[in-house]
Formats: structure tokens, C-alpha cells, sequence
């Protein structure tokens, strides 16, 4: 049977947006023919790049919405947590 291997996700360069002096990079990937809302945030902190990875549930038919999706939900969680996020192991 031809054809059948999985499809291998876009490879384009994972659009980013810089707010409050954090780095959010979006990065959502095909999960079951839908986009998985999936993105990391980071800033440098003291010399150091600190990151934070994060997946949500939500799942899109396109990418473009789960890419602007990503930077909402980033928003929201540097609003709500600031530097924090950066603590979390």
C-alpha cells in the first residue's frame, strides 16, 4: 500500500511575536488532521535564556488560527504569570 506513512507537518519557520519582553514562538503541529494549539515562551533572565513549553488541548482545521490562538493564550499566560512561568519545572 502507497501512501500510507503519516504526513510529515509543515516545516515552515514557527512565526513569533515579542510582548512585555518575552519571545512567544508559535509552533503548532497536525494532530488527528487538526492543528494542536502549541507554542513556547522565553526571555532572558539574569544571562540565561529561559523557556517555557506549553500544549493546550484546543485544536483548529487551520494553522493559521492555531498560530494566532497560540499568541493569545501566550498573552494570557505572561499576563497572569510573568517571570513565574520561568520557575515552573
Amino acid at each position: 500500500l502507497f501512501g500510507l506513512e503519516k504526513a510529515p507537518a509543515e516545516t515552515k519557520a514557527a512565526p513569533t511575536l515579542e510582548f512585555g519582553g518575552h519571545l512567544v514562538s508559535a509552533t503548532p503541529y497536525l494532530e488527528a488532521g487538526q492543528w494542536q494549539l502549541c507554542g513556547v515562551i522565553s526571555k532572558e533572565i539574569d544571562g540565561v535564556r529561559k523557556e517555557h513549553r506549553f500544549i493546550r488541548a484546543d485544536r483548529f482545521t487551520d494553522r493559521e488560527t492555531a498560530i494566532e490562538m497560540t499568541f493569545l493564550k501566550a498573552r494570557l499566560l505572561v499576563e497572569q504569570s510573568g517571570d513565574r512561568l520561568y520557575d515552573r519545572a
